[in-house]
């Protein structure tokens, strides 16, 4: 008796199955596993698995042990680690009578028959040929699954690796299209046939005619067919009568958009038949709220629609249709926004079709016109869809959220919002948002309305402020001054999302808006009131400072330096993002430094620094309190205030460097500035606070900001320094923040030779440090390259800035650092540092 028909064996085989897929504890499963992966690497595996599917034993073995074997046969012929076997025609028909045996199995055992055999036919020599000249022996559903999958090895041979090579594949793809036309007939047939005439429900059997037809239309079936033949053929008839029938949409679907988009020819057929999809299918699946069906037809037409814009933009009566059926799929509203969002680039594309006729003909005249009322029908639909939705306007003191569905659709608008103002021209553009008969009373605002409307205003900035038309900007100033006098408690949930999009509309048209003097203080007290909430404080703090950069003529005039000193002065909660803190900070210092009174001027911009002064104050005190230091909360927020109060005055002194290049502050504001925030620095780096890394992180980013912009009066302090760094790094060694701050002052200072002796002394105490030491490897260097890259960039502005030094450097450093600089070198070459 062969081994692989040993009852033992097949016992044991069924046992394992079994266990595998029924087991409770785990380690039953794991050793299944592993004993049924040692079976299939087995020579045995062939023959046991064939005997199993093609035997007419009585009882037949058990769904899972036949899926497994079948499942096993295909691994085996598709995995490039084993051979065929020598009598791969014997395996074919074995295959073949295991197909006969199990037409009507559950269909997952069917189709892992019918894969084997299409993975057998791929690599057999002479297999497409075979397994045809074999078929006619195939029931029906055995015969539709198996030319189901053929073409699918193609596909999946393709995003695999299979172990078949390209011409291979070719060549299966050819002999298959061979066999094209009989196929075909075949399928037509198949869809002629009366009800249950094999035992197959009709609409099941219908279904998979479509998932064989969609197969061979993706393996390109219809290929150099003539465009008339193409259709009228019975089977795109077939499948578009499909659409009707709810259990076949779906796959007939998927056939039609498959085919127009292969063939050229196709979208005027299907444009034809518009009218009959809109009243037949879609308008009763709206009225029934279908969504499944609304997502399929909305597929279809809009791949119609793309594949040829030209044709819908030539506005026929079946192209109108279109139009309408699409808008009202826009306005279709669902838990999501899938549908409305697969409909964006066919009306991009159809928009671009238009504004790319000459402007000046008629022709670009004429289907402007025409499509006028259809794109201005599109912003309401698209405006209404990108509403925020689940919030009670009524509710106070709460705040919302913008669902991650909703944003993703918002920022895939703003092409076709763009689009939109283009075709209908900014000033009708903005008048169909602006004129929406909003009551001037407060309570009877619809809010939600106003919020989407603001959003589409600020997505079109840049193509309005372009046109150039004049904005009358009086509503959103009624709005800005409505919202600037509610307090906290009085804003419920959609308010607070209408300050973030009020805040990117007066970021984006700040020029405009600031040019009336009339305005600023509104606009700041409205940035002011957006700034204290999480959702709005971005794009209000960015409106600020192109405020404040858009009005330099009249922002520092004394009522308005009032406000941003209030601003800046309500920072010291830390309840913002850093980033929008070193945003506002950029703002206010822009508007001190347009400030013609020089003394004003100087100090202004000390008060700006000093309200971050306390903040790093408070953190040095604490640190000659240890009862202070031991209430492990307290501590942590005055470490998060004093980090945040270094990051604002980093971003002071970082706007400061601009001004001073542009000759607006002076050599005596510089002084004043430099008083105030060195010695406050001093002893914070003279702190054990400097243990925490976000703290030295900002400390050192703030003094490199300084330093940039203040280099001569740092200069004297050079030695300080750079001691002061390298001694923090021999304390801290994990913070490379004290390696690129000493790198910044090298950079600026190193040419100087009265300071070669501190700069070698600098480099010398850094690379005595242990984790510096350590770096003696390309695989130390891996570990830790944050550190590596700091100490890669102060090696080499020393090199650059201290060129004379090199010699003495040589001569004074140790042969365990020349090592390690060998081994910095090595890795700085293979990370490209």
């Amino acid at each position: 008796m062969d081994v692989a028909e040993s009852p033992d064996l097949q016992a044991q085989l069924a046992a394992a199955v079994h266990a595998l897929n029924h087991a409770s504890h785990p380690s039953a499963r794991l050793a299944a596993n592993q004993w049924l992966l040692g079976l299939q690497r087995s020579p045995h595996a062939w023959a046991l698995a064939v005997s199993l599917l093609a035997s007419a034993d009585h009882p037949s073995p058990s769904a899972d042990l036949l899926f497994f074997a079948a499942q096993m046969l295909r691994r085996k012929i598709q995995s490039p680690d084993y051979s065929l076997p020598d009598n791969a025609a014997q395996l074919l028909d074995a295959l073949l009578v295991a197909a006969r045996r199990f037409c009507l199995a559950p269909p997952r055992l069917l189709t892992q028959i019918c894969l084997a055999l299409a993975a057998l036919a791929l690599r057999a020599e002479g297999g497409v040929d075979g397994l045809f000249a074999r078929m006619p022996h195939l029931p029906d559903p055995a015969l539709l699954e198996l030319l189901t999958v053929l073409p699918e090895e193609v596909a999946q041979d393709e995003s695999g690796d299979t172990g078949v090579d390209s011409a291979t594949r070719c060549r299966f793809a050819r002999e298959l299209l061979m066999h094209a036309p009989a196929v075909l007939e075949f399928l037509l047939a198949q869809s002629e046939k009366p009800a249950a005439a094999d035992g197959v429900p009709l609409h099941e059997r219908n279904h998979r005619i479509l998932r064989c037809l969609l197969s061979w239309v993706r393996a390109g079936c219809f290929s150099g067919a003539p465009a008339s033949a193409l259709a009228a053929h019975p089977l795109l008839t077939f499948a578009f009568n499909s659409l009707q029938a709810f259990f076949s949409f779906e796959v007939a679907i998927e056939v039609m958009t498959e085919l127009v988009s292969q063939y050229q020819e196709l979208p005027q057929a299907f444009l034809s038949k518009m009218p009959y999809i809109r009243e037949v299918l879609l308008l009763p699946a709206l009225a029934n709220r279908s969504e499944k069906i609304i997502a399929g037809l909305t597929s279809l037409m809009c791949e119609v629609g793309q594949a040829a814009p030209g044709l819908v933009a030539e506005g026929s009566n079946e192209a109108l249709s279109l139009s309408d059926a699409l808008l009202r799929c826009v306005a279709f509203s669902s838990e999501d926004w899938e549908i409305a969002e697969s409909t964006l680039q066919f009306w991009c594309s159809l928009a671009h079709c238009i504004l790319g006729i000459d402007e000046q003909t008629s022709k670009r005249n004429a289907t402007q016109e025409l499509f006028l009322p259809v794109f201005s029908s599109l912003l309401d639909a698209l405006l209404f869809r990108a509403q925020i939705i689940d919030i009670d306007e009524h509710c106070t003191g709460r705040v919302s959220s913008i669902p991650d569905g909703l944003v993703q659709f918002r920022l895939n608008l703003e092409e076709l919002l763009v689009d939109i103002c283009l075709l209908l021209g900014a000033p009708a553009y903005i008048n169909k948002l602006l004129s929406s008969g909003w009551g001037l009373a407060s309570q009877s605002i619809p809010w939600k309305e106003v919020e989407v409307r603001m959003y589409a205003l600020s997505m079109v900035a840049d193509t309005i402020l372009q046109d150039g038309s004049p904005f009358d900007f009086s509503v959103v100033m009624h709005f800005v001054n409505i919202l600037s006098s509610r307090t906290p408690a009085e804003l419920n949930g959609c308010q607070f999302l209408v300050y973030k999009s009020f805040g990117d509309v007066i970021g984006s048209y700040s020029k405009w808006l600031s040019s009336s003097k009339s305005n600023i203080k509104p606009l700041l007290l409205f940035c002011a009131s957006g700034i204290s909430k999480s959702i709005s404080s971005n794009s209000c703090s960015v409106a600020l400072r192109k405020l404040c950069e858009d009005a330099s003529s009249f922002i520092h005039e004394p009522p308005i330096l009032d406000i941003l000193f209030w601003i800046s002065e309500g920072m010291g909660e830390g309840n913002l993002r850093i980033e929008d803190e070193e945003e506002i900070i950029s703002a206010i210092t822009h508007a001190l430094c347009s400030i013609l009174d020089k003394e004003l001027r100087k100090t202004s911009l000390a008060r700006l620094l000093c309200s971050s002064y306390s903040a790093v104050e408070k953190i040095i005190d604490i640190d000659r309190d240890e009862l202070l230091r031991q209430n492990s909360s307290a501590y942590a927020q005055a470490l998060n205030i004093a980090v945040r109060g270094l990051h604002r005055m980093g971003a002071l002194f970082s706007h400061l460097a601009m001004s001073i290049t542009s000759g607006l502050i002076d050599d005596d504001t510089i002084s004043v500035l430099f008083g105030i925030f060195w010695p406050l620095l001093e002893k914070l780096t003279q702190s054990s606070h400097m243990e925490n890394t976000s703290l030295s992180t900002a400390a050192c980013r703030s003094l490199s900001s300084a330093i940039h912009s203040c280099g001569q009066h740092f200069q004297i302090l050079l030695p300080k320094i750079l001691e002061c760094l390298s001694m923090n790094f021999l304390l801290y060694q994990r913070h490379d923040c004290f390696l690129r701050t000493a790198a910044n002052m090298i950079e600026e200072f190193g040419h100087k030779e009265e300071y070669s002796v501190v700069c070698v002394r600098t480099i010398e105490t850094f690379s005595s440090a242990a984790s510096l030491s350590n770096l003696n490897s390309s695989y130390t260097c891996d570990q830790e390259p944050d550190l590596i890259e700091a100490y890669a960039n102060f090696t080499s502005a020393f090199i650059r800035c201290c060129p004379k030094l090199l010699s003495h450097l040589a001569r004074c450093l140790s042969c365990h650092f020349k090592r390690q600089l060998y081994a910095l070198q090595q890795c700085t070459k293979e990370q490209h540092l």
